[in-house]
């Protein structure tokens, strides 16, 4: 369809309209040079006034000629093309399966091998523990017995050596006598075989070269569009991602942004062992919200209790993120921790208040006499508290039970306590500690584990092997610890920057599971199945499936 440059002022013509725009009932017989589009002989002195003109069949040789070229080109070179690459892609599908179908196989040769090869491995390891069980059951059967059988004759000569002092003659208290001389011995006690067991704790450089090596060449996105610029009037453009402008939430202004999106450049070749790649988690949902996150407790149902610090806002959203309730708090809220037992909900505030969420409203159970900065319900019904300097434990009515002590150094074991998260296998405590001077620390945030009498047992700060790298740590980069959660099996789940990491119960770095382009992770919490929330500072909310080991 014709379009005029004046396409502002001047109304379109549909396709196969005879008739002129301006001037209804007026034959289109005329082609305007400037324009470039049909004009009536009206238009001459009228909207075309002064543009050069020429009779509409005389361009139309030339055009013919045009619509002649575009075809015997697009028949002879671009269809044929086209052709060619269809059947290309149809021979690199059926590779593609094939490729990836042997590949699966071998993957499952290997691993049953290793199978049986472990529980080859395992059966003679048992049968090795039961052959030695039986005989050190031999040998200490036969002690035993030689004991009874000691333990009788010593009877009995206690009993003869009386009845000879009661009644015997001169010459029976001489042969008692001497018969006592010489006492049947004791019987030596056997030396029975040993074992001992010492499990692998962290199995995955074996793993690695027993399964073999994993190399992958990922297409990117510069590759897949190459194909597409061979193609005639096809173009490469890439559309920029749109901006979305946020809504102004309570307490802090949002400003535009642009949610940045992970691309591919090229083609890298990239290799890995084979356990790495399922390590990745993967994303079941992502959604963004309707209000900024700062702490998550997903429910027992499927939904997720959320609050935004220094709001007096709770939310419970679904796991599309829909809101289903809100509770109104009447003062500004620091964090929320449900309980594992009873599934109840627990907020503490900047009045100072410990307040549990009672048929939709929240009741006061205890006040705090510093303020709280964050708080965590155990297993024992225990409610622990971070204040500044230290955490305590108290009953949910309110009595204290404990509190964190200094360190050697004389400085506090935590600072400045953020985030509080209990391990549900070791009962272990961690504390995301962010290290504040004026909190009488150092300004070096790290993850202090404890036990359950709050006696540090490892501190995590950050430290990352050149094999877990992601680009946003770069070596020994600072850790900025917004929230920890353990998982079902103990794994410590970290939210570090816009990366999330898992740790081992001895805050040992295990792998980083998630990376975020740009934005911060700013809470995580973990429901019943072990599915991750992570809620990151652009409202974005990602529930993330991984592999605990």
């Amino acid at each position: 369809m014709a379009t005029s440059k004046y396409k502002a002022q001047i109304p379109f013509r549909t396709k196969g309209q005879t008739t002129c725009t301006h001037h209804r009932r007026r034959q289109l017989d005329h082609y305007c040079e400037e324009c470039q589009v049909p004009v009536c002989i009206k238009c001459v002195s009228t909207v075309h006034k002064s543009h050069p003109l020429c009779d509409l069949s005389e361009i139309t040789p030339q055009t013919k000629q045009d619509i002649q070229s575009f075809i015997d080109k697009t028949e002879k070179v671009d269809l044929v093309q086209i052709d060619q690459y269809i059947t290309s892609t149809d021979e690199q599908l059926k590779d593609n399966a094939s490729i990836f179908d042997k590949l699966s196989k071998q993957v499952k040769i290997q691993t049953n091998k290793l199978i049986e090869d472990l529980d080859l491995l395992a059966a003679q390891t048992l049968s090795l523990y039961k052959q030695m069980e039986e005989d050190n059951t031999k040998l200490l059967q036969t002690y035993k017995q030689d004991l009874e059988m000691y333990n009788t004759q010593l009877k009995q000569q206690v009993k003869e050596c009386k009845i000879t002092l009661q009644r015997g003659s001169d010459i029976h208290i001489y042969d008692t006598g001497h018969d006592i001389q010489s006492t049947v011995t004791l019987p030596v006690e056997p030396t029975t075989g040993t074992a001992s067991f010492t499990p692998n704790q962290n199995p995955q450089g074996s793993l690695e070269q027993a399964m073999g090596e994993v190399n992958t060449l990922g297409q990117g996105q510069s590759q897949a569009l190459k194909g597409q610029d061979r193609l005639v009037g096809s173009s490469a453009e890439q559309r920029p991602y749109p901006t979305q402008q946020r809504s102004e939430s309570k307490g802090r202004k949002h400003s535009t942004k642009q949610r940045s999106k992970r691309r591919s450049k090229g083609t890298q070749q990239v290799s890995s062992p084979l356990y790495a790649l399922f390590y990745e988690a993967v994303i079941l949902e992502e959604w963004e919200s309707q209000c900024y996150i700062t702490s998550v407790c997903p429910t027992t149902d499927g939904q997720v209790w959320t609050s935004f610090r220094n709001s007096d806002i709770l939310t419970l959203l679904d796991r599309n993120g829909t809101v289903v309730q809100v509770v109104q708090h009447n003062t500004r809220i620091t964090d929320i921790s449900l309980s594992p037992t009873a599934n109840a909900l627990w907020v503490c505030d900047k009045g100072n208040n410990i307040t549990e969420l009672v048929a939709g409203r929240l009741v006061q159970r205890f006040s705090t006499k510093e303020e709280p900065e964050c708080l965590c319900i155990t297993a024992s019904n225990h409610v622990i508290v971070g204040m500044s300097e230290h955490i305590s434990k108290f009953t949910t009515k309110g009595k204290l039970v404990r509190t964190s002590l200094t360190a050697g150094t004389g400085k506090p074991l935590v600072c400045t306590p953020y985030r509080i998260s209990e391990c549900p296998v070791t009962h272990n405590v961690t504390v995301a500690d962010w290290d504040n001077r004026h909190d009488g620390g150092e300004g070096k945030p790290h993850v202090v584990i404890m036990d359950i009498d709050f006696k540090k047992l490892y501190v995590y700060g950050g430290e990352v092997q050149h094999t877990h790298q992601s680009a946003s740590q770069s070596e020994g980069g600072p850790l900025n610890p917004f929230g920890v959660v353990y998982d079902s099996v103990g794994n410590l789940v970290i939210a570090d920057n816009n990366s999330i990491l898992i740790t081992s119960y001895r805050g040992e770095l295990l792998r980083i599971i998630h990376t975020h382009d740009s934005f911060c992770t700013q809470a995580v919490g973990v429901d019943k199945e072990d599915v991750l929330w992570a809620a990151s500072e652009d409202e974005g909310v990602k529930l993330l499936q991984y592999i605990s080991v």
